[in-house]
């Protein structure tokens, strides 16, 4: 399936940096190409935490300035907020950073393409898995 928008959540954004089973093509088919700002910082993370921090630094800067940032505000905040508490009530925590990707994703109402199945688990999430 293929649309105008798509979020990349960090799993995705890594196969998309090493190319694996074909994501940079599954990807380009979509006309707009956002990273949450968490999936940033996980992949500046990785890159600097790897055994070849400049040359994947590079490739990671690439992907970013290929890409729309979405960065929080205050409105984020809420919704990561209301997203958090309707999880613990279902007891399916999720871990923090993807609440933030959860949060951003619906603010801007963008699907997320990604392989982490509790995503589902977030009420009005568009989950694309490829």
């Amino acid at each position: 399936m293929s649309g105008v928008k798509i979020a990349l959540d960090t799993n995705i954004a890594i196969a998309v940096l090493n190319d694996a089973q074909g994501a940079g093509e599954w990807v380009r088919r979509f006309q707009e190409i956002y990273l949450p700002v968490p999936v940033v910082g996980e992949l500046i993370f990785g890159a600097l935490n790897s055994q070849r921090p400049q040359e994947n630094l590079a490739r990671v800067q690439e992907l970013i300035i290929r890409c729309i940032v979405l960065e929080t505000k205050a409105s984020t905040a809420s919704l990561y907020a209301h997203i958090r508490l309707q999880l613990k009530h279902k007891g399916k925590p999720i871990p923090e950073n993807d609440l933030w990707i959860a949060a951003l994703c619906l603010e801007h109402n963008i699907p997320l393409a990604t392989e982490d199945a509790h995503f589902l688990e977030v009420q009005g999430l568009s989950v694309e898995r490829r």
